[in-house]
């Protein structure tokens, strides 16, 4: 009777541990349940803080707007003062072969009427393209632009080279090399053409026909001399049929 009532009192024992290590385990696990793991990052402020801060934006924007508003309206006329810039190219009379016909008559060799001829045979052929050991009408060389003009102007020499045309000439020096209607050389007698002053040359140019060029720049270093012609002279056809 006594182990019965052992037996039992042992029953009842286990039977109330198993009890409380239940109600343990229950007690654990409610409060995993109910315990929540935020997935933010610890080092993110909370989105709370940013409030603040996104009223003080708008706060400055709102005085801002009213700041901007407050201006008064400019009503003056604004007016942009023009300072003018000293020009770096040099201009003179005759840089364009309009201005340089223009200023031909006040500066030449020859008496005006004999002047206008040559310019107006300048003139009628200006464009004409070149063509080598030609004297026109449709074609010209160097020498054979400088030939026709020249006759047309009634200053009459045999029609040669450029080279015969130097020996032919009468030498000039100083301002009169730039007078309208001297002959410049040029290339070592190669090339030749008319001064229209000292800027520039009209002559028959093998890429451009007959034009007129600045003496500054390409033509500069490459000049010989400069030469007149007179009209046609005894001594001038005997210089002229020695250089046959």
């Amino acid at each position: 009777m006594n182990n019965l009532k052992g037996i039992s009192y042992l029953f009842v024992c286990a039977f109330l541990v198993s009890i409380g290590f239940v109600s343990d385990s229950a007690a654990q696990d409610r409060q995993r349940i109910t315990k929540t793991i935020s997935s933010r990052p610890i080092n993110t402020p909370p989105s709370a803080s940013t409030a603040p801060n996104d009223k003080s934006k708008s706060l400055s924007a709102s005085s801002t707007q009213l700041s901007v508003i407050s201006r008064p309206v400019l009503t003056n006329k604004i007016v942009l003062a023009k300072t003018e810039q000293p020009s770096l190219v040099k201009k003179t009379g005759a840089s364009s072969p309009l201005n340089a016909m223009a200023s031909a008559a006040s500066r030449a060799v020859y008496a005006s009427s004999v002047s206008s001829a040559i310019m107006n045979g300048i003139q009628s052929r200006y464009g004409i393209p070149y063509l080598y050991g030609s004297s026109g009408p449709n074609r010209y060389d160097c020498s054979g632009f400088v030939w026709a003009v020249f006759n047309d102007a009634g200053i009459n020499f045999p029609r040669e080279s450029a080279r015969t045309l130097w020996a032919m000439g009468e030498p000039v020096t100083g301002d009169e090399r730039f007078k309208f209607g001297t002959l410049v050389f040029m290339n070592g007698l190669g090339h030749m053409g008319i001064v229209a002053d000292e800027n520039g040359f009209y002559h028959a140019s093998s890429s451009k026909g007959i034009t007129y060029s600045t003496f500054k720049g390409y033509w500069e270093n490459r000049i010989t001399g400069f030469r007149r012609l007179t009209a046609s002279s005894p001594e001038a056809t005997k210089v002229a049929e020695l250089a046959k």
